[in-house]
C-alpha cells in the first residue's frame, strides 16, 4: 500500500500513521470550506495592537519589582534583554511559518504541515493547556487589581466572592463575569474585539509612558550601585521544587550575580509570552503573508523596549533592595512621595489585564477550532456562526469551563505550566522552520527566517535552557497533560482524523 496520498496540489503529504503530515495547500483549501471558514478582518495594525496587548500586562506592573529585589537587581534590564533575544529567535520562525501558512492554530498547524500529525496533536494539546491556564491566572490577577480600586472608594464585595486566594472567599465573582463578558465579545466579532484592544492598549501604554517619563525625574544615581549584584546561591531549592537542571546535572541556578541575570530571564519570560497568540490570528488576516511578520515581530520589539525602560526607570527610582514586590510601580511612586502616580498605574493595569485575558481566550478558541476543523477534536466545534463568521461553539465552551476554573481555582502555583507549555511550543515551531525547507524548498516563503539552520538552532537551546530553569514540579504536571493528550488523540483523535478518511480514499 502506498505511503503517501495527494492531499492537495502541490507536493501530496503522508497520509498513513501518526506522522502524516497535512500539506500547506491542503491547509489554506480546508479554510475555504463555507461553514467552516473565518472572516478575514484584521490588518499589520490590528495584529500588531494585539501583541501589545496581550504581551503587555503582569510582567511589566508585577515582575519588574519582584525580579529586581530577589534575583538581578538593577541588571533586570538585561533579563528583559535576554528573554527578548529568545522570544525574538522563535518570533523569526513564527513570522516565516505565518506568512507561509496563514491558517488559524499557530504552531499546532505549523507542526503538522511539517513534522507530522501526532506531533501537531501535541503541541495543539499543548497550547489549548498554556492558553487555558494563561486565561485564569490573569483574570485572577485582574480581579486583584479590581478588588484594590473597589477598596480605595471604600466599595467592598462579601469575602465569600473574593476568590479562594484570599482567606475565607470561595468563589471569584470578578474573574468569572470577566470571562464570560470577554467570551461574548469574541462570539460577536474579532474586529470588534480588535477595536476594544486598541482602545485598551492605548490606554494602557499611555499608563506605561507615563511611568517612564515621570519616573526619569525621580532617579536617583546611587540606586543603580552595584547595577550586577554579588551572587548568592539560591534558598529552598530541594526535591521537586529545585530547577530541573539542578536535578539533573548538579548545577545550582544564582540569584543575583552575571548568571543571575539568566536566571531571571526564566521568570520574566512569563512578561512575554503571548506575542505566538498573534501566529493563531493569521486566517483573519486580510494579507497574512505581508502582515503576518510585521504584526509579530513589531509587537515584540515594542515591548521589549518598554520592558527595559521601566525596569531602569523603577530600579532607579528605589533601591532594588527596597522594592516592593506586589504593586513595585505604584509603590515606588508612592515612595517618592507622588501617590496620584500610584492610583494611575493600578488604574492602567487593572484596565490592560482586560486585553490579556481577552486575546488569550482568541488564541486558545483558535488552537481548538482548527483541531476540530482537521477531526482530531469533534468537527461540531468547527462550525462558525453564520452571521459573525467566529468560531462560537468552541468560544462558548471553552469561555465557560475557564470562567469557571477562574472562579474556583487557586492557580498560582499552575502558572509555570503556562512557561513551560510556550517554550515547548517555540521548540517545536523552530523545528519545523529547519523540516519544511527541506521537505518544501518550492513553497513561496513571503518572509523568510534568516541563516537558517542556525536561527532555529538557537531557539532551540534558548528555550530548551529556560525550560530547564523551571521546576521539576512543573515538568511533572505538563507530563501528566500530555499523557492525557495522548491517551484522547489514540482513543479518538486518530481515527477521526480527516487526513486519516483522505487515506483511505
Amino acid at each position: 500500500m502506498s505511503t503517501q496520498h495527494d492531499t492537495g496540489p502541490g507536493r501530496p503529504g503522508r497520509a498513513d500513521g501518526m506522522f502524516r503530515t497535512k500539506t500547506v495547500e491542503q491547509s489554506i483549501l480546508d479554510t475555504e470550506e463555507p461553514e467552516h471558514a473565518l472572516k478575514k478582518s484584521l490588518s499589520a495594525w490590528d495584529l500588531m495592537v494585539f501583541g501589545v496587548g496581550v504581551i503587555i500586562g503582569t510582567g511589566i506592573f508585577v515582575l519588574t519589582g519582584k525580579v529586581a529585589k530577589e534575583t538581578a537587581g538593577p541588571a533586570t534590564a538585561l533579563a528583559f534583554v535576554a528573554a527578548g533575544v529568545a522570544c525574538a529567535l522563535a518570533a523569526l520562525c513564527y513570522a516565516e511559518f505565518a506568512s507561509t501558512v496563514p491558517v488559524a492554530g499557530s504552531a499546532y498547524t505549523f507542526s503538522y504541515a511539517s513534522i507530522g500529525e501526532l506531533p501537531a496533536w501535541i503541541i495543539g494539546w499543548d497550547l489549548v493547556l498554556e492558553f487555558a491556564l494563561g486565561t485564569a491566572v490573569v483574570a485572577v490577577g485582574w480581579s486583584g487589581y479590581v478588588r484594590s480600586l473597589m477598596d480605595n472608594v471604600g466599595w467592598h464585595l462579601p469575602r465569600a466572592l473574593e476568590g479562594p486566594d484570599v482567606p475565607g472567599g470561595t468563589f471569584d465573582l470578578l474573574a468569572f463575569l470577566l470571562v464570560l463578558v470577554l467570551t461574548a465579545i469574541l462570539v460577536v466579532g474579532v474586529k470588534l474585539s480588535a477595536r476594544i484592544t486598541a482602545i485598551v492598549v492605548a490606554i494602557k501604554v499611555t499608563v506605561v509612558m507615563i511611568v517612564i517619563i515621570a519616573g526619569l525625574f525621580f532617579i536617583v544615581g546611587d540606586n543603580y550601585s552595584p547595577f550586577i549584584p554579588p551572587a548568592v546561591a539560591q534558598e529552598g531549592g530541594s526535591g521537586l521544587d529545585a530547577p530541573l537542571v539542578q536535578l539533573m546535572f548538579g548545577y545550582e541556578p544564582t540569584n543575583f550575580g552575571v548568571m543571575g541575570i539568566f536566571t531571571a530571564a526564566s521568570v520574566v519570560f512569563f512578561a512575554f509570552i503571548g506575542f505566538d497568540v498573534v501566529a493563531t490570528a493569521a486566517e483573519e488576516t486580510k494579507h497574512p503573508q505581508r502582515d503576518m511578520p510585521k504584526g509579530i515581530l513589531g509587537s515584540l520589539l515594542i515591548c521589549t523596549v518598554l520592558y527595559v525602560a521601566v525596569s531602569l526607570v523603577v530600579t532607579g527610582m528605589q533601591h532594588y533592595t527596597e522594592l516592593s514586590t506586589s504593586a513595585p510601580l505604584a509603590d515606588a511612586f508612592k515612595a517618592a512621595g507622588h501617590p496620584v502616580y500610584g492610583g494611575i498605574i493600578s488604574f492602567g493595569a487593572a484596565v490592560g489585564l482586560t486585553t490579556v485575558c481577552m486575546i488569550l481566550l482568541l488564541g486558545q478558541t483558535r488552537v481548538f477550532f482548527a483541531m476540530s476543523r482537521d477531526g482530531l477534536l469533534p468537527r461540531f466545534f468547527s462550525v462558525t456562526h453564520p452571521h459573525f463568521k467566529t468560531p462560537y461553539r468552541p468560544t462558548i465552551l471553552l469561555g465557560g469551563v475557564i470562567a469557571v476554573v477562574a472562579g474556583f481555582t487557586s492557580i498560582n502555583e499552575l502558572a509555570t505550566l503556562v512557561n513551560i507549555g510556550t517554550l515547548f511550543a517555540f521548540v517545536v515551531v523552530a523545528l519545523g522552520v529547519i523540516i519544511l525547507r527541506r521537505t518544501r524548498p518550492d513553497l513561496h516563503r513571503a518572509f523568510r527566517t534568516p541563516w537558517v539552520p542556525v536561527i532555529p538552532i538557537l531557539s532551540i537551546a534558548a528555550s530548551v535552557w529556560l525550560m530547564l530553569n523551571l521546576p521539576a514540579e512543573t515538568w511533572l504536571r505538563f507530563a501528566i497533560w500530555m499523557v492525557i493528550g495522548f491517551a484522547v488523540y489514540f482513543l479518538y483523535g486518530r481515527s477521526h482524523s480527516r487526513m486519516n478518511e483522505r487515506g483511505r480514499v
